[in-house]
Protein backbone atom coordinates (compact mmCIF):
# COMPACT_ATOMS: atom_id res chain seq x y z
CA UNK A 1 0.00 0.00 0.00
CA UNK A 2 2.97 2.67 0.90
CA UNK A 3 4.49 1.56 -2.68
CA UNK A 4 1.26 2.35 -4.23
CA UNK A 5 0.94 5.74 -3.01
CA UNK A 6 5.00 6.72 -3.49
CA UNK A 7 3.76 6.04 -6.74
CA UNK A 8 0.80 7.81 -7.08
CA UNK A 9 2.83 10.86 -5.64
CA UNK A 10 5.87 10.52 -7.73
CA UNK A 11 2.73 10.88 -10.63
CA UNK A 12 1.47 13.90 -9.43
CA UNK A 13 4.45 15.85 -8.81
CA UNK A 14 5.84 14.53 -12.88
CA UNK A 15 2.36 15.84 -14.04
CA UNK A 16 2.48 19.21 -12.11
CA UNK A 17 5.46 19.59 -13.77
CA UNK A 18 4.55 18.75 -16.80
CA UNK A 19 1.46 20.91 -16.80
CA UNK A 20 3.62 23.49 -15.48
CA UNK A 21 5.73 23.63 -18.46
CA UNK A 22 2.83 23.83 -20.82
CA UNK A 23 0.50 26.27 -19.05
CA UNK A 24 1.62 28.98 -16.86
CA UNK A 25 -2.09 30.06 -15.37
CA UNK A 26 -1.24 33.92 -15.99
CA UNK A 27 -0.94 36.04 -18.91
CA UNK A 28 2.43 38.39 -19.19
CA UNK A 29 1.69 41.81 -19.59
CA UNK A 30 2.34 41.73 -23.52
CA UNK A 31 -0.12 39.21 -24.25
CA UNK A 32 -2.65 40.95 -21.72
CA UNK A 33 -2.22 44.02 -24.10
CA UNK A 34 -2.39 42.60 -27.46
CA UNK A 35 -5.67 40.51 -26.30
CA UNK A 36 -7.45 43.73 -25.45
CA UNK A 37 -6.00 45.88 -28.07
CA UNK A 38 -7.28 43.29 -30.76
CA UNK A 39 -10.67 43.23 -28.56
CA UNK A 40 -11.01 46.98 -28.82
CA UNK A 41 -11.60 47.31 -24.85
CA UNK A 42 -9.39 49.52 -22.79
CA UNK A 43 -8.42 48.01 -19.52
CA UNK A 44 -6.68 49.13 -15.85
CA UNK A 45 -4.02 46.96 -14.65
CA UNK A 46 -3.41 47.38 -11.20
CA UNK A 47 -0.77 45.93 -8.66
CA UNK A 48 -1.33 47.54 -5.04
CA UNK A 49 0.71 46.40 -2.17
CA UNK A 50 -1.04 45.72 1.36
CA UNK A 51 0.82 44.89 3.70
CA UNK A 52 3.69 42.17 2.76
CA UNK A 53 1.13 41.41 -0.02
CA UNK A 54 0.39 42.15 -3.62
CA UNK A 55 -2.80 42.40 -4.69
CA UNK A 56 -3.05 42.49 -8.71
CA UNK A 57 -6.40 42.92 -10.94
CA UNK A 58 -7.36 43.64 -14.02
CA UNK A 59 -10.57 45.99 -14.56
CA UNK A 60 -12.59 47.46 -18.10
CA UNK A 61 -15.80 48.77 -18.45
CA UNK A 62 -17.62 52.05 -16.88
CA UNK A 63 -16.71 52.84 -13.36
CA UNK A 64 -20.32 54.24 -12.63
CA UNK A 65 -21.87 50.86 -13.08
CA UNK A 66 -22.37 48.33 -10.89
CA UNK A 67 -18.70 46.31 -10.41
CA UNK A 68 -18.59 43.05 -11.05
CA UNK A 69 -15.65 40.80 -9.65
CA UNK A 70 -14.73 37.45 -10.46
CA UNK A 71 -12.31 34.82 -8.76
CA UNK A 72 -10.78 32.08 -10.03
CA UNK A 73 -10.33 28.89 -8.48
CA UNK A 74 -7.26 26.71 -8.06
CA UNK A 75 -5.00 26.69 -10.08
CA UNK A 76 -5.09 29.70 -12.43
CA UNK A 77 -5.26 33.58 -12.13
CA UNK A 78 -7.05 36.58 -13.34
CA UNK A 79 -6.70 35.31 -17.13
CA UNK A 80 -9.27 32.63 -16.27
CA UNK A 81 -12.17 35.56 -16.76
CA UNK A 82 -10.55 37.04 -19.60
CA UNK A 83 -12.86 36.78 -22.28
CA UNK A 84 -15.84 38.07 -19.98
CA UNK A 85 -13.70 41.49 -19.15
CA UNK A 86 -14.12 42.13 -23.37
CA UNK A 87 -17.43 40.75 -23.80
CA UNK A 88 -20.08 43.88 -25.36
CA UNK A 89 -23.05 42.60 -23.82
CA UNK A 90 -21.29 42.51 -19.79
CA UNK A 91 -18.88 45.60 -20.87
CA UNK A 92 -22.73 47.83 -22.09
CA UNK A 93 -24.00 47.39 -18.18
CA UNK A 94 -20.92 46.69 -15.87
CA UNK A 95 -17.76 47.46 -14.43
CA UNK A 96 -15.63 44.21 -14.99
CA UNK A 97 -12.72 43.20 -12.58
CA UNK A 98 -10.98 40.21 -12.60
CA UNK A 99 -8.60 39.55 -9.61
CA UNK A 100 -5.51 37.52 -8.52
CA UNK A 101 -6.10 35.45 -5.36
CA UNK A 102 -3.02 35.51 -2.90
CA UNK A 103 0.09 32.95 -4.71
CA UNK A 104 -1.74 32.94 -7.99
CA UNK A 105 -0.98 35.40 -11.20
CA UNK A 106 1.01 38.32 -10.19
CA UNK A 107 -0.70 38.41 -6.44
CA UNK A 108 2.72 37.02 -5.16
CA UNK A 109 3.02 34.22 -7.69
CA UNK A 110 3.60 30.66 -5.19
CA UNK A 111 2.65 32.19 -1.79
CA UNK A 112 -0.66 30.81 -1.18
CA UNK A 113 -2.82 31.72 2.04
CA UNK A 114 -4.97 28.65 2.98
CA UNK A 115 -6.65 30.65 5.27
CA UNK A 116 -9.95 31.81 3.35
CA UNK A 117 -10.83 33.94 6.42
CA UNK A 118 -7.43 35.64 5.13
CA UNK A 119 -8.19 35.51 2.09
CA UNK A 120 -11.24 37.14 2.43
CA UNK A 121 -9.79 39.87 4.47
CA UNK A 122 -7.02 40.75 2.14
CA UNK A 123 -10.03 41.14 -0.20
CA UNK A 124 -11.90 43.97 1.54
CA UNK A 125 -9.90 46.91 0.80
CA UNK A 126 -10.52 46.07 -2.82
CA UNK A 127 -13.57 45.82 -2.24
CA UNK A 128 -14.00 49.20 -0.62
CA UNK A 129 -12.13 51.38 -3.07
CA UNK A 130 -13.44 49.79 -6.96
CA UNK A 131 -16.73 51.42 -6.17
CA UNK A 132 -19.22 53.57 -3.92
CA UNK A 133 -21.58 50.80 -4.31
CA UNK A 134 -22.38 46.85 -3.54
CA UNK A 135 -20.49 44.27 -5.66
CA UNK A 136 -21.53 41.50 -7.60
CA UNK A 137 -19.23 38.35 -7.07
CA UNK A 138 -18.37 35.64 -8.81
CA UNK A 139 -16.41 32.84 -7.88
CA UNK A 140 -15.48 29.72 -9.67
CA UNK A 141 -14.53 26.22 -7.69
CA UNK A 142 -12.25 27.56 -5.24
CA UNK A 143 -13.38 30.86 -5.57
CA UNK A 144 -17.13 29.75 -4.71
CA UNK A 145 -16.26 29.75 -0.67
CA UNK A 146 -13.91 32.69 -0.86
CA UNK A 147 -16.99 34.56 -2.06
CA UNK A 148 -19.58 33.30 0.17
CA UNK A 149 -17.10 34.01 3.00
CA UNK A 150 -17.21 37.53 2.20
CA UNK A 151 -20.96 37.68 2.00
CA UNK A 152 -20.84 36.07 5.49
CA UNK A 153 -18.42 38.17 7.18
CA UNK A 154 -18.86 41.60 4.80
CA UNK A 155 -22.24 42.18 4.31
CA UNK A 156 -22.01 45.66 3.66
CA UNK A 157 -20.06 45.10 0.63
CA UNK A 158 -21.98 42.68 -1.10
CA UNK A 159 -24.49 42.91 -3.33
CA UNK A 160 -24.41 39.45 -4.51
CA UNK A 161 -22.95 36.04 -5.14
CA UNK A 162 -22.71 33.69 -7.90
CA UNK A 163 -21.18 30.55 -7.15
CA UNK A 164 -19.98 28.72 -10.06
CA UNK A 165 -18.90 24.92 -9.55
CA UNK A 166 -18.44 26.03 -6.23
CA UNK A 167 -16.80 23.67 -4.04
CA UNK A 168 -18.08 24.18 -0.33
CA UNK A 169 -19.35 20.68 1.06
CA UNK A 170 -16.77 19.76 3.55
CA UNK A 171 -18.04 16.37 3.44
CA UNK A 172 -17.73 16.49 -0.50
CA UNK A 173 -14.06 17.24 0.10
CA UNK A 174 -12.05 14.26 -1.50
CA UNK A 175 -9.67 12.77 1.29
CA UNK A 176 -6.27 14.05 -0.44
CA UNK A 177 -3.99 14.40 2.93
CA UNK A 178 -2.09 11.78 2.37
CA UNK A 179 -0.38 13.37 -0.50
CA UNK A 180 -0.90 16.48 -0.16
CA UNK A 181 1.14 16.97 3.30
CA UNK A 182 4.58 15.44 1.85
CA UNK A 183 4.17 17.69 -0.97
CA UNK A 184 4.35 20.00 1.73
CA UNK A 185 8.29 19.14 2.77
CA UNK A 186 10.69 21.93 1.31
CA UNK A 187 12.08 19.22 -0.99
CA UNK A 188 8.79 18.70 -2.73
CA UNK A 189 7.94 22.41 -2.33
CA UNK A 190 10.98 23.14 -4.44
CA UNK A 191 10.54 21.01 -7.33
CA UNK A 192 6.62 21.66 -7.34
CA UNK A 193 6.04 24.88 -9.77
CA UNK A 194 4.54 27.97 -8.18
CA UNK A 195 1.15 27.50 -9.17
CA UNK A 196 0.73 23.63 -8.01
CA UNK A 197 2.54 24.94 -4.92
CA UNK A 198 0.10 27.66 -4.15
CA UNK A 199 -2.65 25.35 -5.13
CA UNK A 200 -1.26 22.28 -2.84
CA UNK A 201 -0.93 24.52 0.27
CA UNK A 202 -4.51 25.58 -0.21
CA UNK A 203 -6.34 22.28 -1.43
CA UNK A 204 -4.41 20.54 1.84
CA UNK A 205 -6.33 22.37 4.39
CA UNK A 206 -9.68 23.25 2.22
CA UNK A 207 -11.52 20.29 3.85
CA UNK A 208 -11.03 22.33 7.70
CA UNK A 209 -11.68 25.61 6.03
CA UNK A 210 -15.20 24.89 5.23
CA UNK A 211 -15.92 23.35 8.07
CA UNK A 212 -15.13 26.34 10.14
CA UNK A 213 -17.39 27.77 7.71
CA UNK A 214 -20.10 25.68 7.92
CA UNK A 215 -22.19 27.70 10.64
CA UNK A 216 -21.43 31.02 9.07
CA UNK A 217 -24.04 30.53 5.98
CA UNK A 218 -26.74 31.62 7.86
CA UNK A 219 -25.03 35.21 8.13
CA UNK A 220 -25.52 35.06 4.42
CA UNK A 221 -28.94 37.82 3.35
CA UNK A 222 -28.11 38.77 -0.31
CA UNK A 223 -29.48 37.03 -3.28
CA UNK A 224 -27.07 33.82 -4.36
CA UNK A 225 -27.28 32.30 -7.68
CA UNK A 226 -25.72 28.89 -8.21
CA UNK A 227 -24.67 27.80 -11.54
CA UNK A 228 -23.18 24.09 -11.58
CA UNK A 229 -23.38 20.82 -13.71
CA UNK A 230 -24.61 17.48 -13.12
CA UNK A 231 -21.13 16.14 -14.86
CA UNK A 232 -18.99 17.95 -13.04
CA UNK A 233 -16.34 15.23 -11.81
CA UNK A 234 -14.26 17.58 -9.74
CA UNK A 235 -16.49 19.26 -7.61
CA UNK A 236 -19.53 17.10 -6.98
CA UNK A 237 -23.30 18.44 -8.11
CA UNK A 238 -24.49 17.58 -4.27
CA UNK A 239 -22.85 20.91 -3.30
CA UNK A 240 -25.68 22.73 -4.87
CA UNK A 241 -27.58 20.53 -2.20
CA UNK A 242 -25.40 21.75 0.96
CA UNK A 243 -26.02 25.15 -0.50
CA UNK A 244 -29.81 25.11 -0.42
CA UNK A 245 -29.62 23.35 3.22
CA UNK A 246 -27.33 25.88 4.33
CA UNK A 247 -28.48 28.65 3.22
CA UNK A 248 -30.92 30.74 5.43
CA UNK A 249 -34.42 30.46 4.14
CA UNK A 250 -34.82 34.50 3.71
CA UNK A 251 -31.79 34.70 1.48
CA UNK A 252 -33.25 34.91 -2.85
CA UNK A 253 -31.90 31.68 -4.53
CA UNK A 254 -31.89 31.35 -7.77
CA UNK A 255 -30.34 27.84 -9.73
CA UNK A 256 -28.60 27.53 -13.26
CA UNK A 257 -27.56 23.99 -13.88
CA UNK A 258 -27.44 21.56 -16.61
CA UNK A 259 -27.15 17.96 -17.32
CA UNK A 260 -24.18 17.50 -19.45
CA UNK A 261 -22.21 20.44 -17.83
CA UNK A 262 -18.11 19.81 -16.27
CA UNK A 263 -16.58 21.31 -13.95
CA UNK A 264 -14.94 24.01 -16.57
CA UNK A 265 -17.86 26.18 -16.54
CA UNK A 266 -16.29 29.92 -17.71
CA UNK A 267 -15.42 28.37 -20.78
CA UNK A 268 -17.79 25.79 -21.84
CA UNK A 269 -20.84 27.80 -20.68
CA UNK A 270 -20.19 31.40 -20.36
CA UNK A 271 -23.64 32.34 -21.10
CA UNK A 272 -24.62 30.89 -17.82
CA UNK A 273 -22.64 32.57 -15.63
CA UNK A 274 -23.77 36.09 -17.84
CA UNK A 275 -27.54 34.94 -17.51
CA UNK A 276 -26.73 34.31 -13.67
CA UNK A 277 -25.20 38.02 -13.04
CA UNK A 278 -28.19 39.63 -14.97
CA UNK A 279 -30.79 37.76 -13.08
CA UNK A 280 -29.21 39.15 -9.32
CA UNK A 281 -28.36 42.27 -10.90
CA UNK A 282 -32.29 43.00 -12.47
CA UNK A 283 -33.53 41.74 -9.09
CA UNK A 284 -32.21 44.50 -7.25
CA UNK A 285 -34.42 47.45 -6.45
CA UNK A 286 -33.53 49.14 -3.60
CA UNK A 287 -30.19 51.42 -4.02
CA UNK A 288 -28.08 50.53 -2.13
Amino acid sequence: MKVKKWLILSTVVAISVIVQACLTFRMSSGELKKYFNKKKVNYIRTLSAQGKRNLHYVQTGDTSRQTIVFVHGSPGSYSAFIDFLSDSTLLASYCLVSVDRPGFGYSNFGLAEPSINNQADFFVPLLERLSNKKVILVGHSLGGPLVANLAMRYPHLVRGIVLVAASVDPELEPNERWFRVPLRTPFMRWILPPSMRASNDELCDLKFELQNMVPLWQNITCPVAIVHGEKDSLVPFGNVKFIEENLPKHAPLSLFTKKDMNHFVPWSNPELIREAIDSLASSFTQPN
